[in-house]
């Protein structure tokens, strides 16, 4: 069987921490007197803790020193950190473990790629780490997506050639970043949002094995 690199997001694709983000940013601006709603929240997906934090303050027409910025950037990951501390197996997202069984007993390499600082602990917690042959987050990477450097490393770490790597992804940046590395990208969550992508499913529990397998032969 040939073989193909499979790339994981994080949030939103294999486990739905969206919520603790949202909730810890939530504190920040209300701290800020800024409103803050999910609506908003969702202008941060798939966006960096910097860029984040500059989408709220603009939301609230704040100025503020770095100082202040880099003292918020702090109390924002110490507070998204304590919603993680109790996270188990249960936190994964409907089908994302069938189909990372099926792609390990076939062989198929599989990384992570994702904006997160965080993402080996959440792997780890959620007993999923010894699925991934390489690990690529925000500590590796320099440029945000839609830029394709997140994924481009995994796939080299893979040893997989770019057009050859499938990514699944549930944010509009990081399909964009996926096409722009010429690879193929499957969209997780709302097809009006994810239209970009080549394939667009709910969730993971609408894949029949028999796409994957499909995938991995072309």
């Amino acid at each position: 069987m040939r073989k193909k690199a499979f790339i994981f997001d994080l949030d939103g694709v294999i486990v739905d921490t969206a919520k603790y983000h949202f909730l810890a940013w939530q504190k920040i601006a209300q701290e800020l007197n800024i409103e803050f709603t999910l609506e908003h929240n969702e202008l941060l997906k798939g966006v960096s803790r910097v860029r984040s934090l500059d989408i709220i303050l603009e939301l609230g027409n704040v100025e503020a020193s770095q100082e202040d910025k880099n003292k918020w950037l702090v109390q924002k990951n110490e507070e998204y950190l304590t919603y993680l501390v109790d996270m188990d197996q249960s936190e994964l997202l409907p089908g994302v473990l069938p189909v990372l069984e099926f792609l390990k007993q076939n062989n198929q390499p599989i990384a992570l790629g994702s904006a997160s600082k965080n993402a080996r602990p959440i792997l780890e917690k959620t007993g999923i780490l010894h699925y991934f042959d390489a690990v690529v987050d925000g500590n590796d990477v320099t440029n945000a997506k839609p830029d394709p450097e997140v994924f481009l490393i995994a796939a080299q770490l893979l040893q997989i050639p770019a057009h050859d790597a499938i990514v699944f992804e549930d944010s509009v940046a990081g399909v964009q970043a996926a096409n722009i590395a010429k690879m193929t990208s499957i969209g997780i969550g709302d097809k009006k949002t994810l239209f970009e992508a080549q394939h667009i499913f709910a969730n993971f529990t609408q894949m029949e094995t028999s796409f994957i397998e499909d995938l991995i032969k072309k």
